[in-house]
């Protein structure tokens, strides 16, 4: 937010204007240090495209997510229609037009930083025609990132979520495993080398015998390691693996609603 007025072409001027004066009265943060490089560089449209780049990178990985998530494999969540079509064949099918559109999006925003990078790679100091292709490109990244950013919005605030599914998929692959090396760790001071070989044993019996970690008699835990007692099955369950990353930015309920609480105050305040 500098002020390039009063660079005058390139070389500032010889007139006895005051700099310090328009930049006041147009509010900018300050005024240029370099007439040259007020003239030539366009650096607030790369940071810009730039920010826009990777905000819409960020949005097209979640895009990623929703897409997956709404499949029939893994019924996760449910876009209503107001984010989805009909398959255009395919009578039984809901296509994820928002979700995909955004991801999509990312390549025209991405596109337009590359263009006015190289754009700007070649050219000397000062002023040249090129530099007109810079207004398109950050004009169109606007549009479309606000575009992406609503859909965003309307896809998360309108989805309804299948926590019976999710569930049931997160009791999939042994998830508490890190736990049971990490209950070793902390109860029984067990070091993680040794705690992370003796969950291991445990996830070789549990796909031996087709079971959870959790079913695992006690007994059996006892053969593994005999330090091992009942305690140990409080922390084998999904919810309190869960529950127990409750470090700052962990992704406990309690943290994530805490960070919530911090987003709303940064953003709506």
């Amino acid at each position: 937010n500098e002020n390039p007025l009063g660079s005058a072409a390139l070389a500032g001027t010889a007139f006895p204007i005051d700099r310090t004066f328009t930049t006041n009265e147009l509010n900018f943060s300050s005024t240029s240090n370099n007439s040259i490089d007020s003239v030539s560089d366009r650096d607030f449209v790369i940071e810009f495209l730039s920010v826009s780049s990777i905000t819409s990178i960020h949005l097209s990985r979640m895009a990623e997510e929703i897409v997956i998530w709404s499949t029939d494999q893994f019924n996760f969540i449910k876009l209503s229609d107001k984010f989805t079509t009909g398959s255009s064949i395919m009578p039984q099918k809901r296509n994820p037009d928002a979700a995909e559109l955004t991801r999509g999006k990312s390549g025209r925003i991405i596109g337009s930083l590359v263009a006015i990078m190289t754009v700007l790679k070649g050219l000397p100091l000062a002023y040249s025609k090129d530099l007109q292709e810079d207004k398109e490109g950050i004009f169109d990244a606007f549009d479309h990132l606000q575009l992406s950013l609503n859909a965003c919005i309307g896809m998360i605030s309108d989805l309804e979520v299948n926590r019976t599914a999710m569930l049931s998929s997160a009791c999939l692959g042994y998830t508490t495993a890190t736990d049971l090396a990490d209950w070793l760790v902390m109860e029984l001071n067990v070091p993680f080398r040794e705690a992370h070989s003796l969950s291991g044993k445990a996830v070789k019996y549990a796909e031996k015998n087709k079971c959870s970690l959790k079913d695992i008699p006690i007994e059996v835990f006892r053969e593994i390691d005999k330090r091992i007692n009942n305690k140990v099955y409080s922390f084998l369950s999904i919810e309190s693996s869960v529950n127990s990353k409750n470090s700052y930015g962990g992704t406990s309920p309690k943290e994530v609603k805490k960070q919530i609480t911090n987003a709303k105050k940064r953003f709506l305040s």
